[in-house]
């Protein structure tokens, strides 16, 4: 227990230290949000033509409403929360490795329907919209992480529980005369 707390809370400090210094900032947090705003920009063009995207700005261009995907918003927080758990558990990599990626477009996938929920939200009322942004989606994300962990965890230990295949029984050895 110690161990999984000490590599996570370690694992936790140094991508949570590149993801705000300068070079993260820079080479991960900008593009991705970025990517993140066009891609949900690309989503919503396939039901509402009046949208488009520019850098991490999703706006209608019917109303002029706009959000901007900010740090927090681009769920790269709750997936460093995962990664650090996955980091800490004993694991094999290639089960760690399946745990990211699952986990990454699980944690994506749910982000997305925040961001389009609360581009259209903003639009029919403010007071829902930000009540929806700072409390229940935030909540819902990082959940969103616990419960891919959770789910890997047992995913797991139903490897560990099978162990090897018992060996095939012996055949009786034959009498020689």
């Amino acid at each position: 227990m110690v161990r999984f707390f000490v590599v996570f809370m370690g694992v936790l400090s140094g991508l949570f230290w590149f993801e705000i210094s300068k070079f993260g900032e820079t080479w991960l947090v900008v593009p991705f949000t970025d990517a993140l705003a066009q891609f949900s920009a690309w989503i919503i063009k396939l039901f509402d033509d009046d949208v488009l995207s520019h850098g991490k700005i999703i706006q209608s261009t019917a109303n002029g409403f706009a959000v901007s995907i900010e740090r927090g918003c681009n769920g790269i927080e709750a997936v460093i929360i995962l990664i650090a758990a996955l980091a800490a558990f004993p694991s094999t990599w290639k089960q760690k490795l399946i745990g990211f990626g699952i986990g990454f477009f699980a944690i994506q996938a749910l982000n997305l329907v925040r961001i389009i929920s609360l581009f259209y939200m903003g639009q029919w009322s403010m007071t829902w919209f930000e009540w929806f942004h700072l409390y229940l989606w935030q909540a819902l994300i990082i959940i969103d992480a616990l419960v891919v962990w959770l789910l890997w965890l047992r995913w797991i230990s139903r490897g560990r529980r099978r162990g090897p295949p018992p060996a095939p029984p012996m055949a009786p050895a034959a009498a020689t005369g």
